[in-house]
């Protein structure tokens, strides 16, 4: 039984992003494992570091629980949007809060530590490209990004990630598809 935190990073809800959240989390507490779900657009925090890196910013009271389920989790799901390229900056703002070095076990600023060696993720990133094409031609930066800079940065590993491409035109028995698909997803933890 795992311990799981699920991000939804969109500043819309509700959003396929958040029924594919849903849908993780239906598929997780049905094969037994623990799971806390956590949704940007349903959050009230200030996404920017105002002064970097120089200066603990507090939490605000709805980045608390969320920062604790993310240090508590064995397995942490990030889902979000692709917008211009990259992860919508309501998740990176989420993001750079919560991992600020302060509020991280045994990391400082400037430092490499891996606070959260242990922790495996999984990214699910729709859009409206088709998959194969953002794969192909564009690279999934945002999904290396994460990896690589972010999670495996701070000792997330293994991460594992599932592209969701042509949401828009994909229809209702294609969406139905997906968050089938993502509700497997949950069962296994993976």
């Amino acid at each position: 039984m795992a311990r799981i935190a699920i991000i939804v990073g969109h500043v819309k809800s509700p959003s396929f992003c958040e029924a594919l959240g849903e849908s993780y989390r239906d598929g997780a507490v049905a094969a037994g494992h623990s799971v806390e779900v956590f949704a940007t657009a349903r959050m009230t925090f200030d996404p920017i570091l105002h002064e970097g890196f120089a200066r603990l910013q507090p939490l605000e009271p709805d980045l608390v629980p969320a920062h604790d389920a993310i240090m508590a989790a064995d397995h942490v799901v990030l889902i979000f949007p692709l917008w211009l390229g990259d992860l919508p900056a309501i998740l990176k703002g989420f993001l750079e809060r919560v991992f600020q070095p302060e509020v991280l076990p045994g990391a400082q600023a400037g430092k490499f530590a891996t606070p959260l060696k242990g922790k495996t993720a999984r990214i699910i990133v729709t859009m409206g490209m088709p998959a194969f094409v953002y794969r192909w031609w564009f690279r999934p930066h945002a999904v290396q990004i994460l990896k690589r800079n972010i999670l495996g940065f701070v000792g997330v590993h293994p991460v594992r990630a599932t592209v969701i491409g042509s949401v828009e035109s994909i229809g209702d028995m294609g969406r139905k598809r997906w968050l089938t698909k993502v509700e497997e997803l949950g069962r296994s933890a993976g």
